[in-house]
């Protein structure tokens, strides 16, 4: 009896073990032909080609933030997926108005520096500001000076990027505050208005914008980001002497215009209630043609429905393909999508977001309320060996700012990511242009996101 008993329990346990060899072959036999339908007839590179060299910077509430709309709309409408349509929000609009203007004023002649007015900032008044300059290295040091010392003059905000950070996005959050909260903080003692070092490692003559938060009841001044290279030149000045800058610019913030989320869906088979949203952020800022960012993360999703489409696979839970907009100065998009699925009671099991760029992919770092999270991080462990043959990691960490809002529905939120290191080379740059984007590590990405969404699909989560 016992024998019998062994006997069987052994022959279950082969069973067992052998469906799961098969099922794992099946699986790394599928991600292999996912990695070859994108690297040998892909549309990524293609679609990127003409929403960042025909159609350019979109910034939220322009002409080409709404030809991108129309341009995506009509990619996804031509891949006979089972529904595609636009979801309406509001959106800022803020606009640069001409070029902006900065000058260190010595009796010799005028330093030019190279300089990009940060979104949302204020305009000088039409004949500029003239004023002294103070060198802060954090918030806490324009508290400690107080009003006493800041008053009428122009602050500038020179705390680098931490080069030692392997992961430059950690570097980034370490420094971003400067260029957020320290135009207000400033204006808060006294300040006439400021500069902001670039949010990036690399030393050139490139500034780079970004979104700066005016806080209410605080005065609204002018707020510029200067080229590191102009920022350790003007850090040197100061060691010296007292340094008098003259600043122009031409900001506006126009009324709110309607915009449009671009979606695009596959309907499950056996769970259609369970949503795994994959997406990236539509618009950009104005200077450059928002290739990297986030063009990039547009065309990944893209790409992920098409690739599973082209493949004749049918989705057990509805594929949902989400391109936002206002990633970059507001948020509009993500929120009006998140209330609009808490309003039908949707439910998403998993959200992937690519907003970092189209270099080489080295994984995903994953995030989700904190009661649910060990359970999903630890089912998607499972699937390593399929993904590490790939150079796919997993890790813990954040996601998306257009999927956070999305947390509370307690489903996995995904972040893409790609090498970092070249990333702020680019960010909110001139140069973040089509040709900056590299065919190959763009389709690598595509087929990584599509490897992983289907995993989720196929077996849950």
């Amino acid at each position: 009896m016992c024998l019998s008993r062994f006997l069987i329990c052994g022959l279950f346990l082969l069973c067992f073990f052998s469906n799961l060899k098969s099922q794992e072959t099946d699986d790394a036999i599928f991600i292999k032909n996912i990695y070859n339908k994108v690297l040998q007839d892909g549309s990524a590179y293609q679609w990127l080609n003409h929403l960042t060299t025909q159609i350019g910077g979109r910034l939220s509430g322009s002409p080409q933030a709404a030809e991108a709309v129309d341009y995506t709309r009509a990619m996804l409408d031509s891949l006979g997926l089972d529904s595609v349509w636009l979801q309406p929000c509001e959106v800022p609009h803020w606009v640069r108005g001409e070029k902006e203007e900065v000058h260190i004023l010595i009796p010799a002649a005028n330093i030019n520096l190279p300089a990009l007015a940060l979104g949302n900032s204020v305009a000088t008044p039409p004949s500029g500001i003239t004023a002294e300059i103070i060198e802060v290295r954090s918030l806490d040091e324009v508290e400690k000076l107080g009003a006493k010392n800041i008053k009428g003059k122009i602050v500038f905000f020179n705390r680098p990027m931490d080069p030692t950070q392997i992961r430059t996005f950690n570097a980034y959050g370490g420094a971003v505050d400067q260029r957020v909260n320290g135009p207000s903080e400033a204006a808060r003692y006294g300040a006439v208005a400021t500069l902001v070092r670039s949010m990036t490692t690399l030393h050139d003559d490139h500034p780079h914008t970004g979104v700066m938060v005016n806080k209410e009841g605080i005065n609204k001044i002018p707020a510029v980001a200067i080229s590191t290279n102009a920022a350790e030149m003007l850090h040197k000045m100061l060691l010296e002497k007292k340094v008098t800058i003259y600043m122009k610019t031409n900001c506006q913030t126009l009324d709110p215009v309607q915009s449009y989320n671009v979606i695009g869906e596959i309907k499950g088979s056996t769970y259609p209630d369970e949503i795994i949203l994959v997406g990236g952020h539509l618009d950009s800022w104005d200077v450059g043609q928002g290739a990297h960012d986030d063009g990039a993360g547009c065309v990944h999703a893209m790409e992920v429905i098409r690739t599973l489409k082209e493949l004749n696979y049918q989705p057990k839970r509805t594929l949902r393909c989400v391109l936002f907009m206002n990633e970059e100065n507001g948020l509009a998009g993500g929120l009006a999508y998140a209330e609009a699925a808490n309003k039908k009671g949707e439910m998403h099991l998993a959200a992937v977001e690519s907003d970092a760029g189209g270099f080489t992919p080295r994984g995903f770092s994953c995030d989700a309320e904190n009661e649910v999270f060990a359970d999903l991080y630890l089912k998607l462990q499972q699937w390593l060996p399929l993904l590490e043959p790939y150079g796919l990691m997993l890790t813990k960490g954040g996601s998306g700012a257009d999927i956070s809002p999305l947390k509370s529905q307690r489903g996995l939120l995904v972040g893409f990511r790609p090498d970092s290191q070249r990333y702020f080379d680019y960010h909110h740059t001139a140069t973040d242009t089509f040709e900056a984007v590299n065919q190959r590590e763009l389709e690598l990405g595509a087929a990584s996101i599509t490897a992983l969404i289907y995993l989720i699909d196929k077996h849950g989560l």
